[in-house]
């Protein structure tokens, strides 16, 4: 590890304090388990400080500037010596063997979505020796066999064509994007959209009838349903339209703390019902109360007492980011102040709080290990704590692929 790294894992164990034996047991079971985020990011690098200060400085638009950020964000970790070292040194130290990557920017615009779809599909080329595109749920186990890493590409969206001519016209982007290699979809993302509402919609209007289609056509093309973004109603109903295992992929339990991006339990057991999972995210304002590492466990505790440990993963929706990015970033010149971006429209009081960073370092990326430590340390058996951190996703990911 290096600094940044140690520091995250000092501030976890003293959140959670494990005793040796569970120390020990736990980072044995991580290493020899199958580990997969159910929804992440691989670790990001800094961005080219004096790039991008000079493209603004040529007069770039804001939209320019921010598709120019990602682009260094997540592809010079194949391009940067440095940045690639840190890439690989920061995945390695996570023990994670998929990610089920972020892979599809916040829109159903097809050619929105194509450009960080490429990224990716740049990067794993690029580091094919070290984190290829898996393209089959075989390929994520034969990783893991080979002691190497893998991407599993999703979209934050269902790309359509967006032309509404005919349902057939707009669904035909779902196998376009599978065949480009995306293997989960969310139905929406927040706000309201075509397919049904949003979970920072107060209406909770539910599924629409174009997006009972969109289910169905998922199914059929085998891309597997998330409803993580979605309203209520929406997962509610989706689950009940689905006939393949569907995910929340990276949310959290109303039971636990009652927060829109999370789902309660009558949704749980729809999702539980279709025999997919929720996968609990990392995102400290999500979880409620202690806003830490406990955190995280309470909510898997309660999915796995209330629906079984076949049914929850854990979805980071969090990144590991490099070490010269703070130096980076300081390179560039002062901007106006900005309107927040259309993800962000979120209705009052539900936005994030202030957080304790020491709490959220508890949970960072890389302490990974540490996260399967926390679950034996919790009681649970060890064929339990390898569902949680990789089994359930890889077995809903067979589910889907066969359709």
């Amino acid at each position: 590890m290096n600094e940044k790294m140690q520091k995250s894992w000092d501030a976890a164990l003293s959140v959670f304090q494990p005793g040796r034996k569970d120390l020990e047991h736990g980072l044995e079971l991580h290493r020899d388990s199958l580990v997969v985020d159910a929804y992440g990011f691989a670790p990001r690098a800094a961005i080219d400080g004096d790039a991008l200060r000079q493209a603004m400085e040529d007069g770039a638009s804001d939209h320019e500037i921010q598709h120019l950020y990602e682009e260094m964000m997540m592809t010079r970790v194949a391009t940067d010596p440095a940045e690639r070292k840190e890439f690989m040194d920061a995945w390695d130290a996570s023990g994670v063997t998929c990610i089920l990557q972020n892979a599809g920017e916040e829109s159903q615009d097809a050619q929105t979505v194509m450009k960080r779809l490429a990224r990716y599909t740049y990067v794993s080329d690029l580091l094919r020796d070290f984190a290829p595109k898996a393209v089959t749920p075989d390929d994520i186990a034969a990783a893991k066999n080979a002691r190497r890493h893998c991407f599993y590409l999703t979209c934050n969206g269902v790309p359509l064509a967006q032309n509404w001519h005919s349902v057939q016209e707009e669904l035909e982007m779902i196998r376009v994007f599978f065949q480009l290699g995306c293997r989960m979809m969310h139905l929406t993302y927040n706000r309201r959209n075509m397919i049904g509402d949003g979970c920072m919609e107060p209406a909770d209007a539910g599924l629409s009838d174009f997006g009972r289609a969109v289910v169905r056509e998922m199914n059929r093309v085998g891309v597997i349903i998330d409803v993580a973004h979605s309203g209520w109603k929406t997962s509610l109903e989706a689950a009940r339209a689905s006939a393949r295992p569907m995910v929340a992929s990276h949310s959290g339990c109303v039971a636990v703390n009652n927060h829109p991006r999370c789902k309660p339990d009558e949704v749980i057991q729809a999702i539980v019902e279709t025999g997919g999972y929720v996968g609990i995210c990392c995102v400290p304002f999500f979880l409620g109360r202690s806003q830490d590492l406990n955190a995280l466990l309470d909510h898997i505790d309660h999915v796995v007492r209330t629906f079984g440990a076949e049914h929850v993963a854990i979805g980071t929706d969090v990144a590991y980011s490099s070490r010269a990015n703070e130096a980076e970033t300081k390179k560039l010149p002062p901007r106006p102040k900005r309107r927040p971006r259309w993800e962000g429209f979120w209705p009052e009081g539900t936005y994030p709080a202030d957080t304790d960073p020491q709490k959220a370092l508890s949970m960072a990326w890389t302490n990974w290990p540490l996260f399967t430590v926390g679950l034996v340390q919790r009681g649970l058996s060890d064929d339990d704590v390898r569902k949680i951190i990789g089994g359930n996703v890889l077995r809903v990911a067979r589910a889907v692929w066969r359709a």
